[in-house]
């Protein structure tokens, strides 16, 4: 028997992998790239037809020492990387770095599997193949189009505003459209309108109906403003209120398509509160593979970056019998959902779906940690509910007639539940309307009371992560590999702050869009970067040589920088004063910003270089000295609450604590949600934050 050596990106797949495997079968992990282009320099050279210039990433000749001889004693060697452009580039560098390609005693393949699963990775040893060069290239052009950027920008943004900022091909686009929204809200003009409604007691019920205003019997209109209102309630006095037009119908609710990376990102935000790096981490490892009671190591779902709806036929056809057996025959689905419009679809990958759906959340509850569980049961019901019969309401809409006027009401009543009784989502919920007593055309009503209120246009609201990575999908810009990354370059650039799950521009972000915007329209135009991402999808299938992009790439970028070197005028924004005063020189600290975030530093630098941590105060005395207390961090980023006299007090919470006392035993309080619990356990007393 052969010796054959499999190589993956992570260390977590390596003990998934090999339990599926023989004993003539080694299987290692690369640790991600061992390859890349120099920190120290662009590595790129331009003379020679942009040629990049690859090195080993530092820290990883051990890792590669080991791999090579691991691979002296295999006869085959199959790369096993992950299977997209990213996956594609890594088993390319590793090929280089090993020197494979010049190993012909050896014989080297090419394998990849959407799932991590016995059957899916067998059934790849057995389909092995070369390395596909079209999808290498493309990473290529994208990994030198965000280099040249990147390089050749950012100095200049150093130089110009302040060191550490950064510009990037995908980033600088994604920071234009939430200036371009914040621009939007700024400029944005608040229009009144009134809302009428009519409160209705309809014969035999105790219940009123509530009746919208609708307009008259010439069509529907609005009212605009306290005049029009008073106008029409004028002529609704004495009115008598009939049921003109009653209407039965039925409406149909689609079952939801299976995740892609986008949809997951943006549901996982949505209902689980998730940030699109939380998201995908949780993914990798579901992915990679978890310890599951009486299983052993599993791979709980498909591969995670993917724009494709699609379903292996092996999937769609357990996951109907599952259904079929769990819930009968109606429930299970005919034909198949399909993913409206939208850019294209690399469709080599599966949509996002658990590899084994018998698996299901009960099973794997006791095995997974909090999050991971949150995140497995909403693609495991996702999936679920998209092999399930749409849901079905019964639906009633009366128009009630009064004078001239006209109001409405609807209403619905499930009457079959479909995908619904896995998968609910906000959205799906029934109206609280509803018909009681036997209501038909002709029904006179008497009217209990007319509510009028007035309200305002509201403007487009903030970007959320969720909503930024709908926009990027719609949009074209960027891939499912590159929203979470970007979203963390921004926040961690301090050019974008979130706040309540909402994105708002910083001053600092303000200042890299506009220069952005006047040095380097192309680079934050976002049909230009739109039609970018298209022509290396158009690598990526042969169509286009990588190196004809970059070529047509680098000369309007060259000039531009050039350009902006010589025009640009310098930009100063001024750090932050904090109330802390220095106590070496006795200057009042400012606010700075480093790799782990915010610091004090005295402004006297170089000739004072005195620094503290920053402290950001919660307006709440100490309850065991009586000063501040301050948000720290453990080593591992948990925040907790801490006395800012550590280490001469020791206090520390995990709860926010409260200025609130306990009125049973004295102790202080800590908020939980919307309430104040006593720190003391043992007393257990609790109540509403809004209490004093």
């Amino acid at each position: 028997m052969a010796n054959c050596l499999v190589i993956v990106e992570s260390p977590a797949k390596v003990k998934t992998i090999k339990k599926f495997l023989g004993t003539s079968y080694e299987v290692d992990a690369s640790n991600g790239h061992v390859r890349d282009l120099p920190k120290s320099k662009m590595g790129i050279d331009i003379e020679d037809d942009f040629e990049p210039k690859y090195i080993t990433i530092r820290g990883k000749g051990d890792i590669l020492a080991k791999l090579r001889k691991e691979v002296k004693k295999a006869d085959k060697i199959y790369l096993a990387t992950d299977p997209d452009r990213e996956g594609e580039a890594i088993s390319w560098h590793l090929m280089k770095a090993l020197k494979l390609d010049e190993l012909s005693s050896k014989q080297v393949y090419r394998i990849s599997f959407n799932e991590i699963t016995k059957n899916a990775v067998k059934a790849s040893l057995k389909a092995p193949r070369t390395i596909d060069m079209n999808l290498v290239d493309a990473q290529q052009a994208r990994r030198v189009l965000d280099r040249m950027v990147g390089y050749m920008i950012s100095p200049l943004l150093w130089a110009k505003v302040k060191r550490g900022l950064s510009a990037g091909r995908v980033q600088s686009a994604a920071l234009r459209m939430i200036c371009d929204r914040e621009e939007e809200i700024n400029a944005f003009i608040p229009e009144e309108y009134w809302n009428l409604e009519a409160s209705l007691k309809q014969p035999g019920s105790k219940k009123n109906l509530t009746a919208k205003f609708y307009g008259t019997r010439d069509g529907k209109m609005s009212i605009h403003h306290k005049e029009e209102l008073d106008q029409i309630l004028q002529g609704l006095e004495g009115q008598s209120y009939v049921v003109e037009e009653l209407k039965k119908g039925e409406r149909v609710k689609k079952s939801p398509i299976p995740f892609t990376t986008s949809t997951l990102q943006q549901e996982a935000s949505k209902v689980l509160n998730f940030s699109t790096q939380k998201t995908m981490r949780l993914a990798q490892q579901l992915y990679e593979g978890v310890e599951v009671k009486g299983r052993g190591t599993v791979g709980l779902i498909t591969y995670l970056r993917t724009d494709s709806t699609r379903i292996a036929e092996e999937a769609d056809k357990a996951a109907r019998e599952y259904i079929q057996e769990q819930y009968g025959d109606k429930y299970v689905v005919q034909g198949e959902q399909v993913k409206k419009g939208g850019a294209k679809i690399q469709d080599a990958h599966e949509a996002i779906r658990p590899t084994d759906i018998t698996l299901t959340p009960a099973q794997v509850k006791e095995s997974l940690q909090r999050d991971l569980f949150r995140l497995y049961q909403l693609i495991w019901k996702r999936f679920t509910a998209s092999r399930m019969q749409p849901a079905v309401y019964e639906t009633t809409s009366v128009k009630v007639g009064a004078g001239e006027y006209l109001f409405t009401l609807s209403a619905s009543r499930l009457s079959f539940d479909g995908f619904m009784s896995v998968y609910v989502q906000e959205d799906d919920k029934e109206e609280n309307n509803m018909l009681l007593g036997k209501l038909e055309k002709g029904t006179a009503l008497s009217l209990d009371k007319l509510e009028s209120s007035q309200h305002f246009t509201q403007p487009p609201s903030h970007f959320t992560e969720a909503s930024l990575v709908k926009a990027m999908e719609e949009q074209g810009i960027g891939r499912p590999s590159t929203y979470a990354p970007t979203i963390t370059t921004i926040l961690a650039r301090r050019y974008v702050a979130k706040e309540n799950k909402n994105l708002y521009v910083t001053e600092l972000g303000d200042v890299v869009n506009q220069i952005m915007k006047k040095s380097f329209p192309s680079i934050v135009d976002i049909t230009f970067t739109a039609n970018l991402e298209y022509l290396l999808d158009k690598v990526g299938d042969g169509s286009v040589q990588w190196k004809t992009v970059v070529r047509n790439f680098y000369p309007d970028l060259k000039e531009a920088v050039d350009k902006a070197q010589e025009e640009l005028e310098s930009v100063t924004i001024a750090d932050e004063v904090s109330d802390e005063v220095c106590d070496v020189c006795g200057r009042q600290m400012v606010i700075k910003y480093g790799p782990h975030g915010k610091f004090l530093a005295c402004p006297g630098f170089p000739e004072c270089k005195n620094t503290k941590p920053y402290l950001e105060k919660i307006g709440v005395p100490c309850p065991k000295c009586g000063k501040e207390v301050v948000i720290k961090k453990t080593k591992k980023g948990r925040i907790y609450y801490g006395c800012e006299a550590n280490p001469d007090c020791d206090f520390m919470s995990w709860q926010k604590p409260s200025t609130v006392k306990c009125p049973r035993c004295g102790a202080y309080m800590v908020e939980k949600g919307s309430k104040l619990l006593c720190s003391d356990q043992q007393c257990g007393y609790s109540m509403n934050k809004e209490v004093k």
